[in-house]
């Protein structure tokens, strides 16, 4: 066996001196004097070092020496030496390098406890005084504490389960002279006993803890592939019966017949290639609806949305609100948009969410003839609105549902003319700038071949040309396995 000492015993004494440090008295000149405690089992030779080697030298006093007189084995307290308690411990997440604590769940432990041994551990406190005066100020003090007992904690430890327990006060000795003594000794020793009832503990076992989430069961399905009867999974993919889902949240923005922007979701899609299989799929193979800074859940199979109350409560003690994170994967950029969720106490179906703008994709930089710049100011109908109020040296706007002229128009809009009077003419979806005296074409959608993202700053809204239309870069319905809460 390896050598083990946890200085268990060293505990309790320690915890009993401090539970008689700190008494004071007061001297002839009305003075608080502190009393000095300390541990008094003392061998014959650092007695005599104390002393100097001299018979004639007092020691100091008022002190208190405490001092172990009994440990004995509590048989009324055994319980079954087989029994293991397991505790399930999940630390907060550390960031070592910038030595700070992070809003996330960190290294889970399960710790297995062995049943400790119990003791009775006595001990007895010596009170050195030179005048009774002293000797009653110091009891006093002490006594007062004990009806009869003191309840005293050895750690702070939160897995401990032996570090409360109690002190009691068994007797005590009011002096050590007797009457017709030798009075040549200055100093008398009033004794005050205790008990407590201790316990040893074997070490414990430390594990690393896989906490389940969701269980998927892959039995069989016939456009996967057939069981055989010496395979323990379906042919063709491994423990899955297919890949989980990205998203592609498809929801466009239009232009209504006031001429204000509204964003219009599509049916909802998602795709397997590419995807992450190592995440499992959502609980209850519900869909998420994400609008702005707002999250739903949506139940497709019946048609409705779903409280919040029930997802959280499919995971007890788990969801942290303003720490857990929402995780959106999308196929497009190929990685997950990121966010911390709360609860929303004024409406159960909607979940609040403060997004990482460090995982929402990056805005496209767009060069005109005021310089580069990544963002819009307003989405328009140029059919139905007139930029003449909107006109300021810089002015960008993304251009829905209608063109503005043509080639063969030779006198279009005069809402939309340069100032020299000369036809502009744009398509739709281009991204036209108005640089103090003329309009330009920055993005014309035509040619576009990428994906371009840009956000609307009359809004805060980010969108993205893919497909020849222009989306929401992240929000909309997002399928089942396409998301999930990291608690």
């Amino acid at each position: 066996m390896q050598h083990f000492y946890d200085g268990q015993i060293r505990r309790y004494i320690t915890q009993m001196v401090r539970m008689l440090s700190n008494f004071s008295y007061k001297d002839g000149q009305g003075a608080l004097v502190k009393i000095p405690v300390l541990y008094g089992d003392l061998s014959r030779q650092v007695g005599s070092i104390l002393k100097d080697n001299s018979e004639l030298k007092l020691l100091n006093a008022p002190k208190i020496t405490i001092y172990i007189t009994t440990l004995e084995l509590d048989r009324d307290r055994l319980s079954d030496s087989s029994f293991i308690s397991k505790v399930n411990i999940r630390e907060r997440a550390y960031d070592s390098t910038n030595k700070e604590y992070l809003n996330h769940q960190g290294k889970n432990y399960t710790i297995e406890r062995l049943m400790p041994t119990p003791y009775n551990l006595s001990v007895n406190a010596d009170i050195w005084t030179t005048n009774t005066e002293q000797k009653l100020q110091i009891l006093e003090q002490i006594l007062m504490l004990f009806n009869p007992s003191l309840e005293i904690q050895t750690t702070d430890n939160y897995i401990d389960w032996t570090s409360l327990s109690v002190v009691n006060l068994e007797n005590i000795n009011f002096s050590s002279r007797s009457i017709g003594s030798s009075t040549e000794d200055e100093i008398d020793i009033a004794t005050i006993g205790f008990s407590t009832p201790i316990y040893i503990s074997p070490p414990s076992k430390v594990k690393k803890l896989g906490v389940v989430h969701t269980v998927i069961t892959s039995i069989f399905n016939e456009q996967q592939g057939n069981v055989d009867l010496n395979v323990t999974m379906p042919e063709l993919l491994a423990f899955s019966d297919s890949n989980r889902f990205g998203s592609d949240a498809v929801a466009r923005t239009i232009i209504d017949e006031d001429g204000n922007s509204k964003i219009v979701y599509d049916d909802l899609k998602g795709s397997s290639p590419d995807a992450d299989a190592s995440i499992v799929t959502t609980y209850n193979n519900y869909d998420l609806l994400v609008l702005n800074n707002t999250l739903k859940l949506i139940d497709n199979d019946n048609a409705g949305t779903i409280t919040w109350d029930e997802y959280i409560k499919a995971y007890p003690n788990l969801f942290q609100s303003g720490i857990s994170q929402i995780r959106l994967f999308r196929n497009d950029i190929g990685s997950e948009v990121i966010g911390t969720v709360s609860i929303n106490p004024l409406d159960p179906f909607s979940m609040a969410v403060n997004w990482d703008i460090d995982t929402l994709p990056s805005d496209t930089i767009i060069s005109g003839p005021t310089g580069d710049k990544t963002k819009i100011d307003y989405i328009i109908d140029p059919s139905k609105t007139n930029p003449t109020n909107l006109k300021q040296a810089g002015l960008r706007l993304l251009l829905l549902n209608s063109t503005i002229g043509s080639a063969t128009n030779t006198d279009g809009a005069d809402a939309w003319k340069n100032s020299n009077g000369t036809d502009f003419v744009a398509g739709v979806n281009d991204i036209v700038e108005w640089s103090g005296t003329a309009w330009s074409v920055v993005f014309d959608a035509s040619q576009s071949t990428t994906t371009t993202y840009t956000t609307n700053l009359n809004t805060g809204i980010q969108y993205k040309y893919i497909s020849n239309e222009w989306i929401l870069s992240y929000e909309g319905e997002y399928p089942h396995g396409s998301w999930r809460i990291k608690f």
